[in-house]
């Protein structure tokens, strides 16, 4: 028995080892197949991350600050508010006359009669002190408005001197501002120069209060939510609250108490102080658009503007350096940018902030590339006509959707910037 089973073993063995060579001659161009065909995926891979990386930026070279002028917070040149009218002089109350009163008398004495003629001589007189009187109290009523007159309008070019004088003293010391108009702006966005779905900045101003809500879509996360509203105050953009939305986590809210001067964080229960002109995140993005809309000729390569900036759980300071003006490169062409980049803000920072403002977009951002400390780059690159948003409805301008494309809400960076 177990000799016929060791028979029957070796003639299935024998069987299979007459097919192998046929067997292997199918695997190997199997094999063949799947690699040919894994080739061929990387090459169309390659060829469509090729494409996508070009209409992008090249990375800004290390850059050596060279300071000319450190630029603080400090109050905006706004036009001055009219003077109120002086009020009117008071009017010069009237004279009454003083009317002569007659005695009758029915006695038809001599007596009587040479009385009443001596009572007419005396109200005469009478009569002529009294529009004596009232002459001399209507003049000295009109010299009275006429001095009152005068004051009143020597206090009112007094005031307006003051006022021209402070407007003047304001236009040379204080931060010459210009808050870009409202818009629709859309950015494609990139993450490490690969194409990701396109970006959206909402913003709105209507010259005393402001809205702006940055949105950009990442894979596998949901879209990044970051907004900020607030009023215009005498440093500029001022933030009353900032909010920042990651995915389906719930927002994280910073409150900007003006009344108490404090920073408040729904994140951690440690308020901190609330400094003058302080921004937010991305307020500051439009905080400086505004300023170099002011003075575009101020910032010059070297000049460093200072912005104090809370995020969602504390507060530091911004140094903000102007590099130069570059070209930048567009999905519908070239412009000119100017280049404005964060410098580290302690030892050892590594995280990179670069934004550049374009003149022919009205100085609002057409590119801005941030760099993670692991090399990771976030990028937002202006999308549309190389032109200033339309503030007409229903028209497409620059950085706004056609009405044939399809809106996407968006935001931006992954991690604080």
């Amino acid at each position: 028995m177990p000799f016929f089973l060791l028979r029957r073993r070796r003639a299935v063995f024998g069987a299979s080892s007459d097919n192998l060579p046929a067997d292997h001659s199918l695997r190997w161009v199997v094999w063949l197949a799947v690699l040919l065909v894994v080739l061929a995926l990387h090459w169309v891979a390659g060829r469509w991350m090729e494409r996508n990386r070009s209409a992008s930026n090249p990375e800004p070279a290390e850059h050596v600050p060279v300071q000319v002028e450190l630029l603080t917070p400090k109050p905006i040149a706004q036009a001055p508010t009219p003077a109120a009218p002086p009020p009117p002089a008071p009017k010069p109350a009237p004279v009454k006359r003083a009317e002569p009163t007659h005695a009758i008398t029915t006695a038809q004495t001599e007596q009587a009669a040479q009385a009443a003629q001596a009572a007419q001589a005396a109200q005469a007189v009478q009569a002529a002190q009294a529009a004596q009187a009232e002459q001399a109290a209507q003049a000295a009523a009109q010299a009275a408005a006429q001095a009152a007159a005068q004051a009143a309008a020597k206090a009112a070019s007094d005031a307006a001197a003051s006022q021209a004088a402070a407007a003047a003293a304001a236009a040379a010391n204080g931060d010459k501002f210009s808050v870009p108009p409202s818009g629709e702006l859309r950015y494609d966005t990139r993450i490490n120069g690969v194409m990701n779905q396109v970006g959206n900045i909402h913003w709105i101003n209507d010259g005393q209060h402001y809205e702006m809500v940055v949105s950009i879509p990442l894979p596998f996360v949901g879209p990044f939510v970051y907004s900020s509203k607030g009023h215009i105050d005498a440093f500029g953009i001022a933030p009353e609250q900032y909010s920042e939305q990651r995915g389906r986590r719930a927002a994280d809210i910073t409150v900007f108490d003006r009344t108490t001067k404090q920073l408040v964080y729904t994140k951690t229960p440690n308020n901190q102080p609330l400094a003058d002109g302080a921004e937010d995140r991305f307020s500051v993005v439009m905080q400086l658009s505004s300023l170099v809309r002011g003075s575009p000729d101020k910032y010059k390569p070297g000049v460093v503007r200072q912005f104090s900036v809370a995020d969602n759980d504390s507060n530091e300071i911004w140094p903000i350096e102007t590099v130069g003006d570059e070209n930048v490169q567009t999905a519908d062409g070239n412009v000119q940018a100017r280049h404005f980049t964060r410098l580290p803000r302690r030892e050892g920072d590594r995280r990179r902030l670069d934004i550049w403002l374009a003149p022919d977009l009205g100085w609002l951002p057409v590119r801005i590339l941030q760099t993670e400390p692991n090399g990771m780059q976030i990028e937002m690159l202006w999308r549309g006509k190389l032109q200033p948003p339309s503030a007409t409805p229903g028209q497409s301008g620059a950085g706004t959707p056609d009405a044939s494309e399809e809106t996407t809400p968006a935001a931006p960076e992954s991690d604080k910037p």
